[in-house]
Protein backbone atom coordinates (compact mmCIF):
# COMPACT_ATOMS: atom_id res chain seq x y z
CA UNK A 1 0.00 0.00 0.00
CA UNK A 2 1.18 3.29 -0.81
CA UNK A 3 2.39 5.22 1.82
CA UNK A 4 1.10 8.24 1.35
CA UNK A 5 -2.10 6.80 2.83
CA UNK A 6 -2.17 3.89 5.03
CA UNK A 7 -5.94 4.09 5.72
CA UNK A 8 -7.09 2.59 2.22
CA UNK A 9 -10.06 3.97 1.90
CA UNK A 10 -16.01 42.82 7.24
CA UNK A 11 -16.75 48.21 6.65
CA UNK A 12 -13.15 48.38 4.94
CA UNK A 13 -11.98 46.83 8.38
CA UNK A 14 -14.62 45.66 9.98
CA UNK A 15 -15.00 46.27 13.36
CA UNK A 16 -11.31 44.53 14.44
CA UNK A 17 -11.69 46.39 17.72
CA UNK A 18 -13.51 48.27 20.11
CA UNK A 19 -12.33 51.93 20.63
CA UNK A 20 -9.49 52.46 23.12
CA UNK A 21 -10.96 52.84 26.39
CA UNK A 22 -8.06 53.89 28.23
CA UNK A 23 -4.09 54.13 28.16
CA UNK A 24 -2.93 53.30 31.37
CA UNK A 25 0.07 55.13 31.97
CA UNK A 26 1.88 52.61 34.22
CA UNK A 27 1.36 49.67 31.96
CA UNK A 28 0.59 50.45 28.49
CA UNK A 29 -2.32 48.06 29.02
CA UNK A 30 -5.81 48.05 26.36
CA UNK A 31 -9.08 47.54 27.03
CA UNK A 32 -10.49 46.12 23.16
CA UNK A 33 -13.77 43.85 22.34
CA UNK A 34 -13.11 40.74 20.39
CA UNK A 35 -15.76 38.35 18.94
CA UNK A 36 -13.61 35.88 20.60
CA UNK A 37 -12.77 35.17 24.33
CA UNK A 38 -8.55 34.93 23.50
CA UNK A 39 -7.02 32.22 25.92
CA UNK A 40 -9.84 32.26 28.38
CA UNK A 41 -11.35 29.27 27.15
CA UNK A 42 -14.52 30.03 26.25
CA UNK A 43 -16.14 31.23 23.08
CA UNK A 44 -18.49 33.88 23.80
CA UNK A 45 -18.76 36.62 20.80
CA UNK A 46 -19.53 39.66 23.19
CA UNK A 47 -16.59 39.10 25.40
CA UNK A 48 -14.83 42.63 26.10
CA UNK A 49 -11.33 41.57 26.94
CA UNK A 50 -7.67 43.42 27.16
CA UNK A 51 -5.68 41.65 24.01
CA UNK A 52 -2.67 43.61 24.04
CA UNK A 53 -0.16 43.30 27.01
CA UNK A 54 3.19 44.91 27.56
CA UNK A 55 5.09 42.18 27.47
CA UNK A 56 6.84 42.60 31.20
CA UNK A 57 3.73 41.90 32.91
CA UNK A 58 3.63 38.14 31.30
CA UNK A 59 5.60 36.01 33.66
CA UNK A 60 8.14 33.96 32.36
CA UNK A 61 6.12 30.75 31.08
CA UNK A 62 8.47 28.96 28.51
CA UNK A 63 10.19 25.73 30.64
CA UNK A 64 11.08 22.71 28.25
CA UNK A 65 11.99 19.59 29.41
CA UNK A 66 15.59 18.59 30.65
CA UNK A 67 17.29 16.82 27.77
CA UNK A 68 18.22 12.96 29.20
CA UNK A 69 21.07 10.85 27.83
CA UNK A 70 21.12 10.01 23.87
CA UNK A 71 19.01 13.38 23.61
CA UNK A 72 18.84 14.85 20.17
CA UNK A 73 20.27 18.08 20.62
CA UNK A 74 20.77 19.25 17.36
CA UNK A 75 19.26 22.01 15.34
CA UNK A 76 18.60 22.94 11.46
CA UNK A 77 17.74 26.07 10.02
CA UNK A 78 16.52 26.75 6.65
CA UNK A 79 16.59 30.41 4.92
CA UNK A 80 13.09 30.44 2.92
CA UNK A 81 13.01 34.34 3.06
CA UNK A 82 10.53 36.46 4.02
CA UNK A 83 7.95 36.72 1.35
CA UNK A 84 9.64 38.41 -0.71
CA UNK A 85 8.06 37.49 -3.91
CA UNK A 86 4.55 38.55 -2.70
CA UNK A 87 2.84 35.22 -2.50
CA UNK A 88 -0.05 35.66 -0.82
CA UNK A 89 -2.94 33.58 -0.92
CA UNK A 90 -6.10 33.03 1.31
CA UNK A 91 -6.45 29.15 0.35
CA UNK A 92 -5.42 26.67 3.11
CA UNK A 93 -4.17 23.80 1.42
CA UNK A 94 -3.28 21.69 5.23
CA UNK A 95 -6.29 22.26 7.01
CA UNK A 96 -8.52 22.78 3.81
CA UNK A 97 -7.55 21.40 0.70
CA UNK A 98 -9.79 21.84 -2.17
CA UNK A 99 -11.01 24.98 -1.16
CA UNK A 100 -11.07 28.14 -3.19
CA UNK A 101 -10.30 31.12 -0.44
CA UNK A 102 -11.50 28.41 1.99
CA UNK A 103 -9.46 30.80 4.99
CA UNK A 104 -11.21 33.92 4.53
CA UNK A 105 -7.40 35.25 5.18
CA UNK A 106 -4.73 36.01 3.96
CA UNK A 107 -1.54 33.97 4.27
CA UNK A 108 2.24 34.25 3.52
CA UNK A 109 3.63 31.90 1.85
CA UNK A 110 7.52 31.32 1.75
CA UNK A 111 9.10 28.21 0.71
CA UNK A 112 7.05 26.35 -2.41
CA UNK A 113 6.49 28.69 -5.18
CA UNK A 114 3.26 26.71 -6.80
CA UNK A 115 0.96 25.66 -4.37
CA UNK A 116 -2.60 26.38 -3.70
CA UNK A 117 -5.45 24.60 -2.42
CA UNK A 118 -5.53 22.10 -4.55
CA UNK A 119 -1.67 21.07 -5.43
CA UNK A 120 -0.83 17.43 -5.68
CA UNK A 121 2.30 16.32 -3.99
CA UNK A 122 3.57 15.98 -7.82
CA UNK A 123 3.08 18.86 -8.61
CA UNK A 124 4.82 20.32 -5.27
CA UNK A 125 7.73 17.80 -5.89
CA UNK A 126 8.51 19.34 -9.14
CA UNK A 127 7.64 23.52 -7.98
CA UNK A 128 10.04 26.19 -7.69
CA UNK A 129 11.80 27.10 -4.23
CA UNK A 130 12.37 30.44 -1.93
CA UNK A 131 14.40 28.25 0.48
CA UNK A 132 18.11 28.73 -0.33
CA UNK A 133 18.85 24.62 0.17
CA UNK A 134 16.70 24.10 -2.61
CA UNK A 135 13.53 22.73 0.14
CA UNK A 136 10.13 22.82 -1.85
CA UNK A 137 8.37 22.54 1.61
CA UNK A 138 5.53 25.08 2.03
CA UNK A 139 5.57 27.11 5.20
CA UNK A 140 2.28 29.83 4.90
CA UNK A 141 1.15 31.29 8.33
CA UNK A 142 -1.58 34.56 8.47
CA UNK A 143 -0.37 38.06 7.81
CA UNK A 144 -0.32 40.87 10.35
CA UNK A 145 -2.06 44.11 9.27
CA UNK A 146 -1.78 47.92 10.87
CA UNK A 147 -4.82 49.70 10.94
CA UNK A 148 -4.97 53.08 12.09
CA UNK A 149 -8.81 53.07 12.51
CA UNK A 150 -9.71 51.59 15.43
CA UNK A 151 -14.01 50.56 15.76
CA UNK A 152 -16.54 49.93 17.79
CA UNK A 153 -17.63 45.59 18.07
CA UNK A 154 -20.94 46.27 18.22
CA UNK A 155 -20.66 46.02 14.08
CA UNK A 156 -19.77 42.60 14.57
CA UNK A 157 -22.25 41.31 16.84
CA UNK A 158 -24.88 42.96 14.86
CA UNK A 159 -23.95 41.06 11.72
CA UNK A 160 -23.31 37.74 13.62
CA UNK A 161 -27.06 37.96 14.82
CA UNK A 162 -28.18 37.85 11.03
CA UNK A 163 -25.45 35.09 9.82
CA UNK A 164 -26.65 31.33 9.54
CA UNK A 165 -23.73 29.51 9.75
CA UNK A 166 -22.68 26.73 6.95
CA UNK A 167 -21.13 23.78 6.27
CA UNK A 168 -17.96 23.66 3.80
CA UNK A 169 -16.39 20.40 2.33
CA UNK A 170 -14.03 19.90 -0.08
CA UNK A 171 -15.23 18.37 -3.10
CA UNK A 172 -14.08 14.67 -3.50
CA UNK A 173 -14.99 14.46 -7.31
CA UNK A 174 -12.36 16.45 -8.37
CA UNK A 175 -9.61 14.78 -6.90
CA UNK A 176 -10.47 11.34 -8.09
CA UNK A 177 -8.33 9.58 -10.96
CA UNK A 178 -9.68 8.46 -13.92
CA UNK A 179 -12.50 6.14 -12.69
CA UNK A 180 -13.03 2.42 -14.67
CA UNK A 181 -16.39 2.50 -16.55
CA UNK A 182 -17.47 -0.65 -14.82
CA UNK A 183 -17.71 1.31 -11.63
CA UNK A 184 -18.56 4.80 -12.71
CA UNK A 185 -21.84 4.42 -11.36
CA UNK A 186 -21.17 3.25 -7.98
CA UNK A 187 -19.23 6.11 -7.39
CA UNK A 188 -21.63 8.56 -8.71
CA UNK A 189 -23.94 7.00 -5.90
CA UNK A 190 -21.68 7.60 -3.16
CA UNK A 191 -20.82 11.40 -4.31
CA UNK A 192 -24.25 12.24 -4.57
CA UNK A 193 -24.58 10.53 -0.96
CA UNK A 194 -21.72 12.95 0.10
CA UNK A 195 -23.84 15.66 -0.98
CA UNK A 196 -26.61 14.84 0.75
CA UNK A 197 -24.53 14.49 4.51
CA UNK A 198 -23.41 17.76 4.08
CA UNK A 199 -27.02 19.62 3.57
CA UNK A 200 -28.28 17.60 6.24
CA UNK A 201 -26.09 18.79 8.13
CA UNK A 202 -26.79 22.19 7.37
CA UNK A 203 -29.83 21.41 8.00
CA UNK A 204 -28.97 21.19 11.57
CA UNK A 205 -27.03 24.41 11.92
CA UNK A 206 -30.39 26.31 11.49
CA UNK A 207 -30.46 26.01 14.86
CA UNK A 208 -27.54 28.17 15.53
CA UNK A 209 -28.43 31.22 13.58
CA UNK A 210 -27.26 34.38 15.02
CA UNK A 211 -24.72 32.21 17.43
CA UNK A 212 -21.79 30.62 17.55
CA UNK A 213 -22.25 27.14 19.30
CA UNK A 214 -18.84 25.77 19.24
CA UNK A 215 -20.11 22.62 21.05
CA UNK A 216 -22.91 21.70 18.35
CA UNK A 217 -20.48 22.69 15.63
CA UNK A 218 -18.19 20.22 16.88
CA UNK A 219 -20.87 17.95 17.15
CA UNK A 220 -22.22 18.04 13.54
CA UNK A 221 -19.01 17.90 12.36
CA UNK A 222 -17.63 15.01 14.22
CA UNK A 223 -20.65 12.87 12.59
CA UNK A 224 -20.18 14.28 9.01
CA UNK A 225 -16.80 13.54 9.34
CA UNK A 226 -17.35 9.47 10.15
CA UNK A 227 -20.00 9.64 7.61
CA UNK A 228 -17.93 10.96 5.03
CA UNK A 229 -14.78 8.86 5.79
CA UNK A 230 -16.81 5.49 4.93
CA UNK A 231 -18.15 6.99 2.22
CA UNK A 232 -14.58 7.82 1.05
CA UNK A 233 -13.34 4.67 1.92
CA UNK A 234 -16.06 2.69 -0.25
CA UNK A 235 -14.80 5.08 -3.05
CA UNK A 236 -11.38 4.21 -3.00
CA UNK A 237 -11.95 0.48 -2.97
CA UNK A 238 -14.46 0.71 -5.62
CA UNK A 239 -11.76 2.38 -7.80
CA UNK A 240 -8.95 -0.13 -7.00
CA UNK A 241 -11.03 -3.20 -7.12
CA UNK A 242 -12.07 -2.29 -10.58
CA UNK A 243 -8.35 -2.21 -11.68
CA UNK A 244 -8.57 1.81 -11.87
CA UNK A 245 -5.59 3.70 -9.72
CA UNK A 246 -6.28 3.41 -6.19
CA UNK A 247 -7.14 7.19 -5.11
CA UNK A 248 -4.22 8.61 -2.24
CA UNK A 249 -4.67 11.66 -0.17
CA UNK A 250 -8.19 11.34 0.25
CA UNK A 251 -8.34 11.08 3.63
CA UNK A 252 -7.26 15.32 3.35
CA UNK A 253 -10.86 15.28 2.16
CA UNK A 254 -12.71 14.41 5.19
CA UNK A 255 -13.19 16.74 6.93
CA UNK A 256 -15.54 19.75 6.84
CA UNK A 257 -15.64 23.27 8.38
CA UNK A 258 -18.40 26.22 9.75
CA UNK A 259 -17.93 28.40 7.11
CA UNK A 260 -19.39 32.30 9.02
CA UNK A 261 -19.29 33.64 5.20
CA UNK A 262 -22.66 35.69 6.00
CA UNK A 263 -20.67 38.22 8.48
CA UNK A 264 -18.87 39.72 5.86
CA UNK A 265 -22.17 40.25 4.16
CA UNK A 266 -24.24 41.58 7.00
CA UNK A 267 -21.69 44.12 7.94
CA UNK A 268 -21.85 47.83 6.56
CA UNK A 269 -20.30 48.51 2.99
CA UNK A 270 -21.25 44.76 2.20
CA UNK A 271 -18.53 42.16 1.85
CA UNK A 272 -16.42 44.51 -0.54
CA UNK A 273 -17.27 47.79 -1.58
CA UNK A 274 -18.34 48.06 -5.17
CA UNK A 275 -15.35 50.33 -5.60
CA UNK A 276 -12.62 48.49 -4.21
CA UNK A 277 -10.18 47.86 -7.58
CA UNK A 278 -8.62 44.47 -8.34
CA UNK A 279 -5.45 44.46 -7.16
CA UNK A 280 -2.44 44.82 -10.14
CA UNK A 281 0.05 44.02 -6.73
CA UNK A 282 -1.54 41.06 -5.94
CA UNK A 283 -0.44 37.15 -6.85
CA UNK A 284 -3.61 35.65 -8.84
CA UNK A 285 -4.38 31.91 -9.21
CA UNK A 286 -4.91 30.41 -12.58
CA UNK A 287 -8.06 29.09 -12.23
CA UNK A 288 -9.13 26.18 -15.16
CA UNK A 289 -12.55 24.25 -15.30
CA UNK A 290 -12.09 20.64 -13.48
CA UNK A 291 -11.58 17.88 -16.19
CA UNK A 292 -11.31 14.80 -13.54
CA UNK A 293 -15.03 14.81 -12.57
CA UNK A 294 -16.24 15.57 -16.50
CA UNK A 295 -15.14 12.76 -17.83
CA UNK A 296 -17.61 9.52 -18.15
CA UNK A 297 -16.08 6.14 -17.18
CA UNK A 298 -13.22 5.21 -18.55
CA UNK A 299 -12.42 1.56 -20.21
CA UNK A 300 -10.10 -0.17 -18.15
CA UNK A 301 -7.26 -0.66 -21.18
CA UNK A 302 -6.60 3.26 -21.65
CA UNK A 303 -7.17 4.12 -17.61
CA UNK A 304 -3.14 4.51 -17.01
CA UNK A 305 -3.10 6.36 -20.21
CA UNK A 306 -6.08 8.56 -19.08
CA UNK A 307 -4.51 9.42 -15.61
CA UNK A 308 -0.97 10.44 -17.31
CA UNK A 309 -3.46 13.09 -19.16
CA UNK A 310 -4.67 13.85 -16.08
CA UNK A 311 -1.98 14.62 -14.16
CA UNK A 312 -0.46 16.52 -17.13
CA UNK A 313 -3.20 18.87 -16.76
CA UNK A 314 -2.79 19.62 -12.76
CA UNK A 315 1.22 20.03 -13.75
CA UNK A 316 0.25 22.57 -16.57
CA UNK A 317 -2.05 24.46 -13.91
CA UNK A 318 0.71 24.63 -11.50
CA UNK A 319 3.76 25.60 -13.76
CA UNK A 320 1.32 28.81 -14.65
CA UNK A 321 0.88 29.34 -10.88
CA UNK A 322 4.58 29.12 -10.45
CA UNK A 323 5.04 31.57 -13.29
CA UNK A 324 2.53 34.32 -11.95
CA UNK A 325 4.61 34.58 -8.65
CA UNK A 326 8.24 34.49 -10.46
CA UNK A 327 7.03 37.10 -13.42
CA UNK A 328 5.54 39.14 -11.35
CA UNK A 329 5.83 43.05 -12.78
CA UNK A 330 6.89 42.02 -16.37
CA UNK A 331 5.86 42.75 -20.01
CA UNK A 332 2.84 45.01 -20.28
CA UNK A 333 -0.99 44.16 -19.64
CA UNK A 334 -1.18 41.72 -22.21
CA UNK A 335 1.99 39.77 -20.59
CA UNK A 336 -0.20 37.23 -18.73
CA UNK A 337 -2.65 36.50 -21.77
CA UNK A 338 0.59 36.11 -23.81
CA UNK A 339 2.94 34.63 -22.02
CA UNK A 340 0.89 32.43 -19.84
CA UNK A 341 -2.74 31.77 -20.05
CA UNK A 342 -2.62 31.69 -24.26
CA UNK A 343 -0.13 28.94 -23.77
CA UNK A 344 -1.69 26.99 -21.05
CA UNK A 345 -4.55 27.03 -23.09
CA UNK A 346 -3.26 25.55 -26.26
CA UNK A 347 -1.16 23.17 -23.78
CA UNK A 348 -4.85 21.42 -22.50
CA UNK A 349 -6.04 21.79 -25.61
CA UNK A 350 -3.85 18.96 -26.49
CA UNK A 351 -4.13 17.10 -23.41
CA UNK A 352 -8.00 17.25 -23.67
CA UNK A 353 -8.13 15.91 -26.80
CA UNK A 354 -5.42 13.15 -26.29
CA UNK A 355 -8.16 11.80 -23.26
CA UNK A 356 -11.07 12.46 -25.39
CA UNK A 357 -9.09 9.91 -28.38
CA UNK A 358 -7.81 7.54 -25.93
CA UNK A 359 -11.58 6.42 -24.38
CA UNK A 360 -12.72 6.84 -28.15
CA UNK A 361 -10.59 4.36 -28.92
CA UNK A 362 -12.68 1.62 -26.53
CA UNK A 363 -15.85 3.47 -25.97
CA UNK A 364 -18.12 6.68 -27.41
CA UNK A 365 -15.94 9.30 -27.36
CA UNK A 366 -16.22 12.18 -24.84
CA UNK A 367 -17.88 15.62 -26.39
CA UNK A 368 -17.59 19.18 -24.84
CA UNK A 369 -14.18 18.34 -23.37
CA UNK A 370 -12.23 20.79 -25.43
CA UNK A 371 -14.81 23.52 -23.61
CA UNK A 372 -12.07 22.87 -20.40
CA UNK A 373 -8.93 24.27 -22.08
CA UNK A 374 -9.63 28.39 -21.54
CA UNK A 375 -8.65 29.05 -17.98
CA UNK A 376 -9.16 32.52 -16.05
CA UNK A 377 -7.00 34.32 -13.66
CA UNK A 378 -8.90 34.51 -9.96
CA UNK A 379 -10.03 38.20 -10.49
CA UNK A 380 -12.35 37.20 -12.82
CA UNK A 381 -15.35 35.52 -12.19
CA UNK A 382 -15.25 32.30 -13.11
CA UNK A 383 -17.52 30.41 -15.49
CA UNK A 384 -19.11 27.43 -16.47
CA UNK A 385 -18.09 25.02 -19.15
CA UNK A 386 -20.08 25.34 -22.46
CA UNK A 387 -23.16 23.09 -23.12
CA UNK A 388 -22.04 19.98 -24.53
CA UNK A 389 -19.43 19.13 -21.40
CA UNK A 390 -20.37 15.58 -19.99
CA UNK A 391 -22.38 16.03 -16.63
CA UNK A 392 -19.71 15.73 -13.60
CA UNK A 393 -20.33 13.00 -11.29
CA UNK A 394 -21.12 15.01 -8.36
CA UNK A 395 -24.27 14.07 -7.39
CA UNK A 396 -26.40 16.27 -6.01
CA UNK A 397 -25.22 19.72 -4.85
CA UNK A 398 -24.18 20.90 -1.78
CA UNK A 399 -25.13 24.22 0.75
CA UNK A 400 -21.39 24.78 0.72
CA UNK A 401 -21.13 28.62 0.56
CA UNK A 402 -19.45 30.09 -2.93
CA UNK A 403 -15.92 30.92 -2.44
CA UNK A 404 -14.95 34.95 -0.90
CA UNK A 405 -13.86 37.47 -3.64
CA UNK A 406 -10.21 37.19 -4.06
CA UNK A 407 -7.64 39.45 -2.73
CA UNK A 408 -8.38 43.21 -3.79
CA UNK A 409 -7.16 46.54 -3.62
CA UNK A 410 -3.31 47.63 -2.89
CA UNK A 411 -3.26 46.08 0.96
CA UNK A 412 -4.64 42.63 -0.73
CA UNK A 413 -7.53 42.59 1.22
CA UNK A 414 -10.59 40.27 1.93
CA UNK A 415 -13.63 40.80 3.72
CA UNK A 416 -12.90 41.98 7.17
CA UNK A 417 -9.41 41.96 6.89
CA UNK A 418 -7.94 45.38 5.60
CA UNK A 419 -5.54 47.83 6.33
CA UNK A 420 -1.83 47.76 5.43
CA UNK A 421 0.36 44.70 5.55
CA UNK A 422 3.18 44.33 7.45
CA UNK A 423 5.82 42.46 5.78
CA UNK A 424 8.38 40.68 8.21
CA UNK A 425 11.50 41.53 9.54
CA UNK A 426 12.66 38.44 9.63
CA UNK A 427 11.61 34.02 9.76
CA UNK A 428 13.68 32.06 11.29
CA UNK A 429 13.01 27.93 10.28
CA UNK A 430 14.46 25.53 12.75
CA UNK A 431 14.06 22.22 12.95
CA UNK A 432 15.10 20.68 16.50
CA UNK A 433 15.68 17.30 18.53
CA UNK A 434 13.91 15.97 21.12
CA UNK A 435 14.51 15.97 24.83
CA UNK A 436 14.62 11.67 25.01
CA UNK A 437 16.33 10.47 22.30
CA UNK A 438 16.92 10.31 18.61
CA UNK A 439 14.84 11.75 15.35
CA UNK A 440 13.59 9.98 12.86
CA UNK A 441 13.28 11.68 9.40
CA UNK A 442 9.84 13.45 8.38
CA UNK A 443 8.22 11.50 5.69
CA UNK A 444 8.20 13.14 2.29
CA UNK A 445 4.36 15.09 2.08
CA UNK A 446 3.65 15.19 5.66
CA UNK A 447 1.05 17.66 6.51
CA UNK A 448 1.02 19.51 9.92
CA UNK A 449 -0.41 22.63 11.52
CA UNK A 450 -0.08 24.06 14.80
CA UNK A 451 -2.43 26.07 16.71
CA UNK A 452 -6.22 26.78 15.74
CA UNK A 453 -7.34 29.60 13.26
CA UNK A 454 -11.04 29.08 15.25
CA UNK A 455 -10.80 28.46 18.98
CA UNK A 456 -14.32 30.37 18.97
CA UNK A 457 -16.25 28.49 16.71
CA UNK A 458 -14.29 25.36 17.23
CA UNK A 459 -13.33 25.76 20.72
CA UNK A 460 -9.70 26.20 22.35
CA UNK A 461 -8.67 22.77 22.51
CA UNK A 462 -6.01 23.32 20.05
CA UNK A 463 -5.26 27.14 20.38
CA UNK A 464 -1.56 27.78 21.38
CA UNK A 465 0.07 31.04 22.50
CA UNK A 466 2.54 31.95 19.93
CA UNK A 467 3.29 36.17 20.88
CA UNK A 468 5.82 37.39 22.39
CA UNK A 469 8.54 40.32 21.81
CA UNK A 470 12.78 39.70 20.59
CA UNK A 471 14.28 39.81 24.10
CA UNK A 472 11.62 38.20 26.04
CA UNK A 473 11.89 34.36 24.40
CA UNK A 474 11.24 33.26 28.16
CA UNK A 475 7.59 33.94 27.92
CA UNK A 476 4.47 33.34 25.25
CA UNK A 477 0.96 35.22 25.78
CA UNK A 478 -2.46 34.05 24.26
CA UNK A 479 -2.38 38.49 23.70
CA UNK A 480 -0.64 40.92 21.50
CA UNK A 481 2.46 41.98 22.94
CA UNK A 482 3.26 45.77 23.68
CA UNK A 483 7.02 45.68 23.10
CA UNK A 484 9.69 47.89 25.17
CA UNK A 485 11.89 50.44 22.62
CA UNK A 486 13.75 48.86 20.09
CA UNK A 487 12.12 45.16 20.94
CA UNK A 488 10.67 43.14 17.52
CA UNK A 489 6.44 42.12 17.86
CA UNK A 490 7.15 38.27 17.66
CA UNK A 491 5.33 35.18 16.90
CA UNK A 492 7.00 31.71 18.07
CA UNK A 493 5.02 28.72 16.16
CA UNK A 494 5.95 25.47 17.80
CA UNK A 495 4.84 22.37 15.61
CA UNK A 496 3.95 18.36 16.72
CA UNK A 497 7.11 16.63 17.05
CA UNK A 498 5.95 13.47 17.39
CA UNK A 499 4.48 11.17 14.61
CA UNK A 500 2.80 7.86 14.20
CA UNK A 501 5.01 6.78 12.30
CA UNK A 502 2.34 5.66 9.48
CA UNK A 503 0.51 8.70 7.91
CA UNK A 504 1.29 12.00 5.86
CA UNK A 505 -2.26 13.29 7.02
CA UNK A 506 -5.72 12.37 9.20
CA UNK A 507 -9.22 12.95 9.42
CA UNK A 508 -8.91 16.16 11.30
CA UNK A 509 -5.34 16.96 10.38
CA UNK A 510 -4.06 16.26 13.99
CA UNK A 511 -4.48 12.43 14.72
CA UNK A 512 -1.39 11.64 13.12
CA UNK A 513 1.08 13.75 14.74
CA UNK A 514 1.30 14.88 18.47
CA UNK A 515 2.69 17.18 20.77
CA UNK A 516 5.77 15.87 22.66
CA UNK A 517 4.93 15.51 26.55
CA UNK A 518 5.83 19.11 28.44
CA UNK A 519 7.59 18.14 31.63
CA UNK A 520 9.71 14.49 29.98
CA UNK A 521 9.55 15.54 26.09
CA UNK A 522 8.41 11.99 25.39
CA UNK A 523 5.94 11.07 22.44
CA UNK A 524 3.18 9.28 23.35
CA UNK A 525 2.88 5.40 23.18
CA UNK A 526 2.20 4.37 19.51
CA UNK A 527 4.50 8.00 18.49
CA UNK A 528 8.43 8.23 17.29
CA UNK A 529 10.33 11.55 17.50
CA UNK A 530 10.77 13.32 14.34
CA UNK A 531 12.47 17.17 13.75
CA UNK A 532 10.38 19.49 16.03
CA UNK A 533 9.38 22.57 13.14
CA UNK A 534 9.70 25.94 15.03
CA UNK A 535 9.07 28.98 13.08
CA UNK A 536 9.90 32.45 14.57
CA UNK A 537 8.34 35.33 13.13
CA UNK A 538 9.81 38.65 13.64
CA UNK A 539 8.26 42.50 12.85
CA UNK A 540 9.17 46.11 12.90
CA UNK A 541 5.75 47.53 14.19
CA UNK A 542 5.89 50.90 15.73
CA UNK A 543 5.33 51.23 19.57
CA UNK A 544 2.48 53.87 18.83
CA UNK A 545 0.51 51.52 17.29
CA UNK A 546 1.28 48.58 19.75
CA UNK A 547 -0.12 51.09 21.90
CA UNK A 548 -3.24 52.26 20.10
CA UNK A 549 -3.60 48.48 19.44
CA UNK A 550 -3.69 48.91 15.87
CA UNK A 551 -2.15 46.09 14.39
CA UNK A 552 -3.44 41.94 14.44
CA UNK A 553 -3.81 39.59 12.43
CA UNK A 554 -6.10 38.17 9.72
CA UNK A 555 -8.77 35.73 11.02
CA UNK A 556 -11.71 34.03 10.22
CA UNK A 557 -15.12 36.76 10.62
CA UNK A 558 -16.21 35.03 13.75
CA UNK A 559 -12.63 35.47 15.47
CA UNK A 560 -12.34 39.09 14.70
CA UNK A 561 -9.04 38.99 14.87
CA UNK A 562 -8.52 37.26 18.14
CA UNK A 563 -4.74 36.85 19.08
CA UNK A 564 -5.23 33.35 20.06
CA UNK A 565 -6.36 32.48 16.73
CA UNK A 566 -2.84 32.43 15.27
CA UNK A 567 -1.54 29.37 13.61
CA UNK A 568 1.00 28.19 11.24
CA UNK A 569 0.78 25.49 8.29
CA UNK A 570 3.36 23.38 6.80
CA UNK A 571 3.53 20.92 4.59
CA UNK A 572 6.93 18.82 4.10
CA UNK A 573 8.58 18.56 0.66
CA UNK A 574 12.45 18.03 1.49
CA UNK A 575 13.91 15.24 -0.48
CA UNK A 576 14.64 11.70 1.34
CA UNK A 577 18.07 12.77 1.30
CA UNK A 578 17.73 16.19 2.74
CA UNK A 579 15.38 14.91 5.50
CA UNK A 580 18.16 12.57 6.09
CA UNK A 581 20.87 14.92 6.61
CA UNK A 582 18.42 17.65 8.60
CA UNK A 583 17.55 14.27 11.53
CA UNK A 584 21.50 13.66 11.15
CA UNK A 585 22.48 16.55 12.10
CA UNK A 586 19.96 16.82 14.92
CA UNK A 587 20.92 13.39 16.45
CA UNK A 588 24.91 14.34 16.13
CA UNK A 589 24.19 17.90 18.24
CA UNK A 590 25.51 19.70 15.77
CA UNK A 591 23.98 23.49 14.15
CA UNK A 592 23.38 23.06 10.93
CA UNK A 593 22.09 24.76 7.60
Amino acid sequence: MNRREKQPWLESRPTRLALVAAVLAATAALTVTFVSSGGKGTADAATTLDQYVPIQKVPPNVRGPKPSRGASTGRFTVDCGTNGNGKFSPDNPVAQPGIRNGAEHLHDFVGNLAITANSSDADLAASGTTCRNGDRSSYFWPVVRIDRSVRSGSQVRQALARTQPVIACPRVGDRLPAVPAEVRAVVVRRLAELGRLEATANQRMATSRGRIDAALNNRILDGLRSRRAALIQSISASIGTAGGTRPTGLVSLVDCDVSYDGMHAAMPGGSHAASVQAARAATPQVRCPGARDKLPGVPAPVLAEVNRNLDQLDRQISEANERLVTARGQGGPDFIDNAILGPLRAKRSAVLDRIANAIGRQAARPHGLDALASCILSRTPATGPATGTPAPPSGTPTASPAPLPDPQGPDLELPGNTGGIVRPAKVLIEYRGNATGRVVPMPKFLRELTGDAKPTSRGPANARATWTCSGFTDRLSDKYPICPAGSQVQRVQDFPGCWDGRNVDSDNHRRHVAFADKATGACPAGFVAIPQLRITISYDIPRDVQVKGQYALDSFPEENHNPFSDHNDFVNVNSTRTMQRIAACINTGRVCR
